[in-house]
């Protein structure tokens, strides 16, 4: 089973052909149907030997393409003094990109 592993949002993703990941969202302007090559790839196995980069493979990528935009479930941030009547509260949603993987090249 060939698999790679992939950098991309700070997070690193193992990663093979027709797997669907949850990504942080990428810079620039994308939308569902973009294919999208990711060319940070520090590791690649083929089932018969291991490639390692160091750090990242030279001419490796893989190809995967967005089929969601979304953003994840609300968090709610708490900030609490005791004893000085201070406390604030706001809501976040994290955005992220769902992708499937094509092709390790």
């Amino acid at each position: 089973m060939e698999f790679a592993i992939i950098q991309t949002g700070g997070k690193q993703y193992t990663v093979s052909k027709g797997d669907t990941i949850s990504i942080e969202k990428l810079v620039g302007d994308y939308k569902v149907g973009d294919k999208v090559i990711f060319d940070k790839v520090l590791l690649v196995d083929d089932g018969k030997d291991t490639t390692i980069g160091t750090p990242y493979i030279p001419k490796a990528s893989v190809k995967a393409t967005i089929i969601e935009i979304g953003r994840a479930a609300k968090i709610m941030v708490v900030k609490y003094k005791q004893k000085s009547r201070y406390h604030k509260r706001n809501g976040h949603r994290q955005p992220f990109f769902k992708v499937t993987i094509d092709a390790l090249s």
